[in-house]
């Protein structure tokens, strides 16, 4: 585990590095799409920086909701306080933070969750390796098998031998990423990410299985119900695009496609 790396009088967090090159990695995948579709590469770091502005605001005020009671004798220092981010915050204000910035630049479409789906998928595989790094708490449940990890000087630190589930996420994740950026050419606008909630959904759902969260509803825990909730979504939209019409474009537009990639 290492936590923190120490540059002199300079402290850096190991999840904090991990998470900056999760948006760079996702804004450079970005980049490369826009360039196919003949739009500005410059776009994606802007989309990249509506997201995580939006995204620590839904973040903070999540936490803001969620703990009232202790918090509401400090609002304001607590929206401004560093300390403590909620995820489903964090997608939710991330979300309407990309969905501004598509407005401003006339791409609120169902295109522009295509364009997001694999860089989705790669931040997260990404952030994940930051939480193996520093130990952070989401590793999972006690288990002697081949591979189970301790975590000794992880910031939560565990002497006990765990599932290691960052390094599962990270290459299930890595998976998806690769699947739907090779597929990223194959189907009709909106179908892409309908295939990302799936599948990511489905990574998250069984992998909690393994996790430590505690269980808020028929066995489940809150992270598998959201899962549940995102693979329902993601098979609706297919059935819907389905009903419609192929799900595929006409073979005649895919080498195209790839003729563009070919030349960049």
């Amino acid at each position: 585990m290492q936590p923190e790396i120490h540059l002199g009088p300079i402290t850096l967090q190991t999840f904090g590095i991990m998470f900056a090159l999760a948006f760079i990695a996702a804004g450079a995948l970005i980049a490369r799409r826009l360039q196919e579709w003949g739009k500005p590469p410059d776009w994606a770091y802007e989309l990249i920086l509506a997201g995580l502005v939006g995204g620590l605001v839904g973040a903070r005020l999540d936490v803001i909701v969620e703990n009232y009671d202790s918090v509401k004798d400090d609002l304001l220092g607590n929206i401004f306080s560093g300390a403590g981010l909620v995820w489903y915050g964090g997608a939710i204000g991330g979300a309407a933070g990309v969905g501004l910035w598509a407005w401003r630049r006339r791409m609120l479409n169902a295109a522009l969750l295509d364009l997001c789906a694999a860089p989705l998928a790669l931040g997260y595989a990404i952030g994940r390796v930051g939480c193996q790094v520093s130990g952070d708490g989401d590793y999972g449940k006690a288990w002697d098998g081949p591979w189970a990890m301790a975590y000794p000087d992880g910031t939560e630190p565990t002497d006990q031998t765990v599932h290691p589930t960052p390094i599962y996420e990270t290459l299930s994740m890595g998976l998806v990423a690769y699947l739907l950026w090779r597929l990223r050419d194959r189907f009709q606008a909106g179908v892409l990410f309908s295939i990302y909630l799936v599948l990511a959904g489905a990574e998250r759902f069984l992998v909690e299985f393994v996790r430590r969260n505690d269980q808020v509803l028929v066995g489940l825990t809150e992270a598998q119900l959201f899962s549940l909730a995102m693979i329902a979504g993601g098979a609706a939209w297919l059935i819907a695009k389905r009903r419609h019409g192929p799900l595929t474009k006409p073979a005649t537009e895919q080498p195209q496609a790839a003729a563009i990639r070919a030349t960049t």
